[in-house]
């Protein structure tokens, strides 16, 4: 998506880990966080709930099945998986997240 929406600019990936405490409880959960931020055009607002449906496809000519399959592999692997336009209204940032196992 990074690479359809941006015609010219940046396309930034970040790969964060953190640690919360999950509920109050002793254990803590470690997880990764992925972003993707371009610089494109940005995502209407009424897209963002159909986005990574199934065939969902906006003028690129595409099958509409990336974004869906990603949201399956994510939560498959107890992760989730989001999208939100850039504060400073220029491009889209796709993030998702993952468990880290010890």
């Amino acid at each position: 998506m990074a690479i359809k929406f941006t015609e010219k600019g940046l396309i930034v990936i970040t790969i964060i880990s953190s640690s919360t405490n999950k509920d109050n409880i002793n254990s803590n959960s470690q997880e990764i966080i992925v972003k993707v931020k371009d610089f494109g055009k940005g995502l209407d607002f009424e897209l963002f709930s159909k986005v990574f449906s199934k065939f969902f496809s906006y003028k690129t000519g595409g099958t509409g099945l990336g974004l869906y399959i990603c949201k399956a592999i994510i939560e498959a692997h107890g992760g989730k998986i989001w999208a939100e336009n850039n504060k400073d209204d220029q491009g889209t940032t796709f993030s998702f997240s993952l468990p880290l196992k010890n």
